[in-house]
């Protein structure tokens, strides 16, 4: 099942849009957005998979949008103006949809969507393994063994994980996704929002819901996931 959202400043433009996700069987909707904030605020609190996007709005069009994203859920464009259409693919858009568009024209995208989603995640035999405290991690053509009490902070971007190692200066980048290496991470690694897991080992510092690796790292606690982490931090307090 794919996560999506859909943004669109056009009232009845969005509610269809909305209706045709719904019968989409692999497609679940978290949030109809009329604009790009309400859109923000999603992916802020959720792992989003796929955007379905309008281009031309008022404040900030859906191209200028989706560049701005630090993480990249997959995007199918939908707008009136054809002119746009360069601009969409130059963002590597799964599709582009021309309005008017009827549903099966929709259904066309999303499947598209769906293989490429599956084609991203699907695991690789050496991609990432845990073996004896050692992380192995397919990066640049290379298989290269961390010291998993060394990583500091693990950040995801779309199809994509950037390990944070201590002492290093740059991170290891490797194919895959936080819920993959969640599920392979020892007991003292937590998720703390849809884009970081971090090292409980390794937190020294934290500042309104922030953890403080240093001067320039300051890794947001998410909404959904504040209570967990907040129990845990309670059990080691003095306060």
């Amino acid at each position: 099942m794919m996560k999506c959202i859909a943004i669109d400043d056009e009232p009845l433009a969005l509610s269809q849009l909305a209706g045709y996700i719904s019968r989409i069987p692999f497609l679940t909707l978290l949030k109809p957005c009329q604009d790009v904030f309400e859109a923000m605020q999603v992916l802020s609190e959720e792992e989003v998979d796929l955007i379905f996007i309008d281009i031309n709005m008022p404040d900030l069009n859906g191209v200028d949008f989706v560049r701005s994203l630090i993480t990249n859920p997959l995007v199918i464009f939908t707008t009136a103006y054809s002119e746009y259409a360069v601009d969409g693919f130059k963002l590597d858009a799964v599709d582009y949809l021309l309005k008017p568009f009827e549903f099966q024209d929709l259904l066309k995208a999303a499947d598209k969507a769906r293989k490429k989603y599956e084609y991203l995640r699907q695991e690789s035999p050496d991609e990432a393994k845990i073996k004896d405290g050692s992380l192995f991690v397919k990066s640049d053509y290379k298989v290269i063994r961390l010291d998993i009490d060394k990583v500091k902070y693990i950040e995801g971007m779309s199809e994509y994980i950037r390990i944070f190692i201590e002492g290093e200066e740059k991170p290891v980048m490797t194919l895959s996704s936080l819920q993959k290496m969640e599920e392979r991470l020892p007991s003292y690694f937590m998720r703390i929002h849809r884009s970081y897991i971090v090292n409980l080992r390794k937190i020294t510092e934290i500042s309104r819901l922030r953890i403080i690796f240093d001067k320039n790292t300051y890794i947001p606690v998410g909404e959904n996931y504040k209570e967990k982490f907040t129990e845990y931090i309670s059990k080691l307090s003095l306060s």
